[in-house]
C-alpha cells in the first residue's frame, strides 16, 4: 500500500448555481470545495459557480475514489439526485 492509498480519500458532489451537479474526488472535500467557490480547479465552475458541497463518500483510498467516482458519473441525475437526498444533513 502507498502512502497516497493509507490515508482516506473522499468522492464528493457539488451543486452549481445553476442547478448541476459536479463530481470530483479529493483528499480534503471542504478545502476542494472552498478552491472551487474561488474559481479554481475545475473549468466547470466557470459558468455556474459553486454553491454547496451536498455529497461527501468517504473511499478506502485514491484508487477506491477514483473507481467510485467513474461509478458517480455514470449515474443518472436522478440516481444523482437520489444520493443527495439520502443523505443525512450535517
Amino acid at each position: 500500500m502507498t502512502v497516497a492509498d493509507s490515508k482516506p480519500w473522499y468522492v464528493y458532489l457539488v451543486r452549481a448555481a445553476n442547478g448541476a451537479l459536479y463530481c470530483g474526488i479529493s483528499d480534503d472535500a471542504q478545502r476542494r470545495f472552498a478552491e472551487h467557490q474561488r474559481g479554481r480547479g475545475a473549468r466547470f465552475f466557470h459558468s455556474s459557480p459553486a454553491m454547496a458541497l451536498v455529497y461527501v463518500e468517504a473511499c478506502a483510498g485514491k484508487s477506491a475514489a477514483l473507481r467510485r467516482e467513474i461509478a458517480i458519473k455514470r449515474l443518472s441525475k436522478s440516481a444523482k439526485e437520489r444520493l443527495v437526498a439520502e443523505t443525512p444533513a450535517s
